[in-house]
């Protein structure tokens, strides 16, 4: 159980209840899915989970009446502000929000060396994603938790999203003194962040963190310790809600030949048990029948 998932959860249902024009009996919901959940099971059901069910929905019902309402108002507020920017005004969020995350977080100018054509790009992105949470809370999900993924291919550390949301955060409430604006965009941001945050943990496994030291004896490390059975998958497919990313071709795309060379080997490999044969050459051209091309594209050394 994770308090900081329900309240994940319950932000984004709030934000998609927002967009429905009829009022919402939370009320009911309960008593219409105690009723689906009995008919479900009926053979394991009993007062425990029924005490359950009531206890979760009780605390995401108050979640939710604590918030119906808002979201209408705050993207009205947060929208009139972003666009009444100057250029003027933008550079200087733009200015400001890197100027704030260095000084909380020293490390991450490690992380931020592209020019900063590139990183005013990035600020004015996040600023644009804010007020597409609200638009498209769903479609907004998807997106940020493919972001996430391949933030864990480039390594980023989680614990930097903190600061650089405090660093928005805070810039924009120099720039203005409207309580609904400031609320608005500290609650989509932290929203993103969360999102970004659970995307990346759930996606740092042993492999991708074993593709970021471009090491062929970190990647047979990384894998050795899985089964046989989900070996391949490991090297094929990491998945955060709908978004996947494939750990060998992220290899091969940010140039790390090394563990692809690694992988490729490992999924070319027999392995057997007492019962089984294992070999992930199918799975490999099941998951990328383009594979041949994109090496012949991207990594020809790796053919040979």
């Amino acid at each position: 159980a994770s308090s900081y998932r329900l309240q994940e959860e319950c932000d984004v249902l709030v934000l998609v209840l927002s967009k429905n024009t009829e009022p919402i009996a939370l009320s009911d919901f309960r008593a219409v899915m105690l009723a689906t959940l009995r008919s479900l099971a009926p053979k394991d059901w009993d007062t425990e989970h029924e005490v359950a069910w009531n206890w979760l929905w009780e605390n995401v019902e108050r979640i939710l009446k604590g918030q119906l309402g808002k979201p209408k108002s705050l993207e009205r507020a947060l929208t009139h502000f972003i666009a009444s920017w100057s250029e003027e005004q933008a550079m200087f969020f733009r200015k400001e929000l890197y100027k704030r995350f260095f000084a909380l977080a020293p490390s991450g100018q490690d992380f931020f060396k592209q020019s900063s054509t590139r990183l005013y790009f990035l600020a004015d992105r996040v600023v644009e994603m804010t007020v597409e949470m609200f638009r498209e809370p769903r479609k907004m999900v998807q997106e940020i938790s493919g972001l996430g993924l391949r933030h864990v291919g480039w390594g980023i550390p989680p614990e930097l999203f903190g600061p650089y949301t405090s660093g928005a955060v805070e810039s924009v409430r120099s720039m203005t003194t409207d309580d609904n604006t400031q609320s608005a965009f500290r609650f989509s941001l932290s929203l993103i962040a969360k999102i970004l945050v659970r995307a990346v943990s759930e996606g740092s496994t042993l492999v991708m963190r074993a593709i970021n030291t471009n090491q062929e004896s970190a990647m047979k490390k990384a894998i050795a310790i899985a089964p046989r059975g989900k070996r391949a998958m490991e090297l094929l497919n990491i998945s955060v809600g709908t978004q996947s990313i494939s750990p060998l071709f992220w290899s091969i795309e940010s140039g790390s030949l090394n563990s692809a060379r690694a992988m490729i080997v490992d999924l070319l490999t027999i392995r057997a048990d007492r019962d089984v044969y294992y070999y992930g050459c199918d799975a490999m051209f099941t998951r990328h029948p383009d594979l041949i091309l994109r090496l012949c594209n991207d990594a020809s050394t790796l053919l040979w």
